[in-house]
């Protein structure tokens, strides 16, 4: 089956747009975008000519999911701080936690794809049962979820800058689905912005280049709260250190000619060198809006478009069912947990005995740890008897739309602090 026309695209907390970029290069076409910065949103206006809705993307007065009923993609970059190791991983504690409420539109406009990134940190034990209510929603609503970490090193971009891949389809499609495979050879700091450090003749700039003979940490963006044009903590710019890269700052030009060897002192990024290390191109025309800080933090937050661009190309074959079907994908043991799925498919008070006849291959003491970390995103009753400890499980604490919810009242009152 061959799509005739380019397929669509919604997109919420789009940002500065590289995931808008990236799809946009893999064939897809935008309908929307949301985006709760009006900079990063001018951002997106001016840079691509998309409709560009502006401010809480739960909030139905910026934009109705209902209108966009039958999109064939749904794509986000929900925020990472929920997630993070850098933050405190508070998950669905998060006033910023949106990833649950994503997952809830695919029953509102059923789209034919789900594609949301987000933080290593996603991955982590702490997140298994909220990785797993995520798959059971997805599995409810008829669709086939899967997650990936995927590195944007492998996909031409000079940093690790690891990513929490989610791509959920019906299992027509799924079956067509295949991740994007990475490329023979990751490309350097020094190959991938020599030419902008050149721009003022430094005469030092091949032997910059020669030092800059790595891939880069990951780009820091920051947030409103925290952040400003740098590089990022201290681990982050000791790592650029090591690539001859000053990450104190943000520059305002390349260095002059005559600016000293890169040995006496590293020089630091300009916003063009930071957007080609992520990404963009010359050839994007790409206009950041706003001042240095507020451009920095627009593309440091970003996903990167040439990893966005494989993903949409996987989406898009899986779409057009090309190539040789197969089995839908199985999800490997460490992104499930076994322990919500006990207490899940029971539905009542089961003993931490019994839980741990249920979940196979662990111990006591493994269950308990997995008993703590899902307390944190999900109510678990307990019921103590002379005999044994019971738990039941409760209620998600997690936004999925409830008009009465804290991260409401918190937007409200701290819209500021929020981005």
């Amino acid at each position: 089956m061959q799509q005739t026309s380019r397929p669509t695209a919604v997109e919420i907390c789009a940002g500065a747009g590289g995931q808008v970029l990236g799809l946009h290069r893999a064939g897809f076409d935008h309908v929307l975008a949301v985006e709760l910065d009006a900079t990063a949103a001018q951002t997106l206006r001016q840079s691509t000519g998309i409709e560009v809705a502006v401010g809480d993307v739960a909030d139905s007065a910026v934009w109705r999911p209902i209108d966009y009923a039958g999109v064939d993609l749904l794509a986000g970059g929900v925020p990472c701080p929920p997630f993070s190791v850098a933050g405190r991983q508070l998950g669905s504690s998060d006033e910023r936690d949106l990833f649950a409420w994503a997952v809830e539109q695919v029953a509102i406009v059923k789209p034919r794809a789900l594609l949301l990134e987000n933080v290593r940190g996603l991955a982590a034990p702490r997140f298994s049962g909220y990785r797993q209510r995520v798959l059971d929603r997805l599995a409810q609503l008829g669709y086939v979820a899967n997650w990936r970490l995927l590195q944007a090193a492998d996909f031409g971009v000079a940093q690790l800058r690891p990513r929490f891949v989610l791509v959920a389809m019906r299992p027509d499609d799924a079956a067509y689905f295949r991740w994007p495979q990475p490329h023979a050879r990751r490309t350097t700091v020094g190959e991938t912005i020599g030419d902008l450090m050149a721009e003022n003749g430094w005469k030092h700039v091949d032997d910059w280049v020669a030092m800059a003979n790595g891939v880069g940490p990951t780009l820091v963006g920051g947030s409103k709260k925290h952040g400003g044009a740098d590089l990022g903590p201290t681990r982050a710019k000791a790592g650029w250190a090591k690539l001859a890269v000053d990450g104190h700052g943000i520059a305002n030009a390349s260095p002059e000619m005559n600016a000293l060897h890169p040995s006496a002192r590293y020089p630091r990024l300009t916003i063009p060198m930071a957007a080609r290390l992520q990404g963009w191109t010359e050839k994007d025309k790409w206009q950041f809006a706003g001042r240095k800080t507020s451009q920095y933090r627009q593309i440091g937050n970003a996903f990167p478009p040439p990893v966005a661009e494989a993903i949409g190309h996987a989406i898009r074959a899986a779409l057009a069912h090309e190539g040789v079907p197969h089995e839908v994908p199985q999800l490997s043991a460490d992104l499930q947990d076994p322990v919500y799925r006990a207490l899940a498919t029971a539905g009542e008070y089961v003993s931490l005995e019994r839980l741990v006849r249920m979940v196979t291959e662990t111990t006591t003491a493994t269950v308990e740890q997995r008993l703590a970390m899902l307390a944190q995103d999900f109510a678990v009753e307990v019921k103590v008897t002379e005999r044994s400890t019971s738990y039941k499980l409760g209620g998600f604490k997690g936004f999925t739309g409830q008009p009465e919810h804290l991260r409401n009242h918190f937007l409200k009152n701290h819209r500021s602090r929020v981005s």
